[in-house]
């Protein structure tokens, strides 16, 4: 066999292989989550972690310099050798996934947080109803707690170095409840292609090849802990998007802070708001007044924020996003966001928030 052939074949091995293990997600629970990747992560994060820049967008773009330069020197010889080329692209692509699921990405097929947690998937109007309601009631009295009046937005004090360091406290108390969500070494920083990242929809993302959670630093303030958050949740080995919600979610309520606390209610009151949108516009409307009018405000500040950013490049971006979810066993694509509502409200119905 020749050699060129090899890493395209490792590739197809690969899939499959992936595809078989995603039947056995209490061997990848047992042998990577809580065997192989553990130690990977703390290796980055000892590392890394005291670097006040993020490495890893450093390295993502020499590797995407190297990759415009590579292309431009072939751009004369592709017709006459589109074969080899083509296998030298497979073969790159193969490295790189086998890096990807080594490093971090396996975490897609672990236990399911319903089945961890033990609860429900399943969950009735009524249920959503009462717990949007807690929500509201939840955020309204942060929100009065820190403005004194209902009308004004909150108007975030701290440097996102200090919401870096804050957050580990909510981490640490939501240890106490659930020793598997807890979060040593920190590395977690501004990325450094947040106006990019803006431009194409995010708030933040994880390096799973450095294990650094970056956050886009130009969002508004009020929703970057919660951020924060769930990106650290995602160093902490839960790759599922809506598992990251509520993990983060549940970090920033657990933390002492008003603030923090109020970015964890009020990014939850969000989603579920917007559930309600698509399920009966009627309760809706009905829920709106009774939201304090300052969080409203809030709410609007970070419409205006994202509005005013949005380009084709986002759309462009969401599309392949959603694909790559959905080919990582996160068959709901972007949806998955959404659907750690389903973990929430079910979550409400065994443990009081």
């Amino acid at each position: 066999m020749r050699r060129k052939y090899i890493l395209p074949l490792f590739l197809v091995v690969q899939i499959i292989v992936l595809q078989f293990v995603s039947f056995f997600p209490e061997f990848v629970e047992r042998f990577y989550s809580n065997g192989i990747y553990p130690p990977i992560a703390q290796f980055w994060h000892l590392l890394l972690g005291k670097i006040p820049f993020s490495v890893g967008d450093v390295v993502y773009g020499i590797v995407i310099f190297l990759i415009i330069r590579w292309l431009w020197r072939i751009r004369k010889t592709w017709r006459l050798l589109w074969k080899d080329h083509l296998l030298k692209i497979i073969s790159g692509f193969s490295v790189f996934y086998f890096l990807f699921h080594l490093l971090w990405a396996t975490n897609y097929y672990r236990v399911k947080m319903f089945d961890r947690l033990e609860i429900a998937r399943e969950y009735t109007d009524e249920d959503l109803l009462q717990f949007t309601k807690l929500l509201i009631a939840k955020t309204n009295d942060i929100h009065r707690q820190i403005t004194k009046k209902d009308s004004v937005r909150v108007v975030f004090p701290y440097s996102q170095e200090q919401v870096f360091k804050q957050n580990l406290q909510g981490y640490k108390n939501l240890a106490k409840v659930y020793p598997s969500f807890a979060y040593q070494t920190r590395s977690v920083k501004q990325s450094l292609i947040s106006l990019p990242l803006t431009y194409m929809g995010f708030a933040g993302y994880l390096n799973p090849f450095t294990n650094e959670a970056q956050v886009n630093d130009r969002m508004p303030m009020y929703n970057f802990p919660t951020t924060a958050t769930h990106e650290m949740a995602h160093q902490i080995g839960f790759a599922s998007e809506s598992e990251a919600n509520f993990i983060g979610f549940l970090a920033s309520i657990k933390n002492d802070d008003l603030y923090f606390k109020y970015s964890g209610y009020s990014f939850a009151l969000r989603y579920c708001l917007h559930n309600w949108s698509i399920r009966d516009e009627k309760t809706l409307d009905q829920l709106l007044p009774t939201i304090n009018k300052g969080i409203l405000k809030n709410y609007e500040e970070s419409d205006q924020f994202w509005e005013a950013h949005e380009t084709f490049i986002e759309t462009g971006f969401k599309v392949f996003y959603d694909n790559f979810l959905k080919f990582n066993s996160q068959k709901d694509g972007l949806e998955s966001y959404s659907k750690f509502v389903d973990l929430m409200v079910n979550y409400y119905k065994t443990e009081k928030l």
